[in-house]
């Protein structure tokens, strides 16, 4: 046990135990993140869930308990998932702009290899419907991801 009453304890305004379950994971030097806690989850909800776990785990559900609970405050409708959500956007975009890429320097490539003039207008429509193609591809991935984290709001 921390020397005094631990964050969890002052916040409730009761004697800390020696074997205080909130001691180790809320220490008395940072209250604020007792405080969230309690606000989303409730103190007795919070030392059900870390009693139920082994030892070596609660640290990290204490730290992860934080997280949601600063999420949940900052967005009350969807919390962490939407965090999640938005980095699934940004991988989407990140992808469709490799692919785009891809495709300019394959397209590029090809017109590097071949002998024979093309007109300008063909090799456009050849880029163009290779983006297309690629779009298509991208655009499917992230109907996939989009269907997986729909699944977990």
């Amino acid at each position: 046990m921390i020397s005094g009453r631990c964050a969890a304890c002052k916040y409730l305004r009761r004697r800390c135990p020696s074997d205080c379950i909130f001691s180790p994971y809320f220490p008395s030097n940072i209250p604020q993140r007792f405080a969230c806690v309690h606000r989303i989850y409730g103190a007795s909800n919070v030392a059900k869930m870390l009693q139920q776990l082994p030892a070596h785990l609660r640290a990290e559900a204490a730290n992860s308990l934080y997280y949601e609970a600063q999420s949940r405050t900052q967005d009350p409708v969807y919390g962490c998932v939407g965090v999640i959500s938005l980095l699934h956007q940004q991988i989407h975009s990140v992808e469709s702009q490799l692919a785009k890429t891809e495709a300019e320097i394959a397209v590029l490539n090809s017109l590097a290899q071949e002998p024979a003039q093309i007109q300008e207008n063909e090799v456009e429509a050849t880029f163009n419907n290779f983006l297309l193609e690629q779009d298509i591809i991208a655009s499917r991935r992230f109907s996939h991801s989009t269907y997986i984290s729909s699944n977990f709001i």
